[in-house]
């Protein structure tokens, strides 16, 4: 699945720990879900999107491909 998590979480100027962190997850988490290897659960990505104040299918494209 594609998804914007990367670029979001650069314009924060966050590390992946940080967003980590924040989200109450591993920074291998995060470094999975950026690189499409690892798909959000659906409370993982509504924290996400709260965090970043959008919608999920902003930040989470399912037909995309990494």
């Amino acid at each position: 699945m594609n998804n914007r998590l990367r670029d979001l979480r650069a314009e924060h100027g966050w590390s992946q720990a940080d967003l980590a962190e924040r989200l109450a997850v591993s920074r291998q988490t995060i470094n999975a879900i950026e690189t499409g290897k690892y798909d959000p659960s659906l409370p993982l990505a509504f924290a996400i999107a709260k965090l970043f104040k959008c919608s999920i299918e902003a930040i989470f494209d399912p037909q995309g491909k990494p």
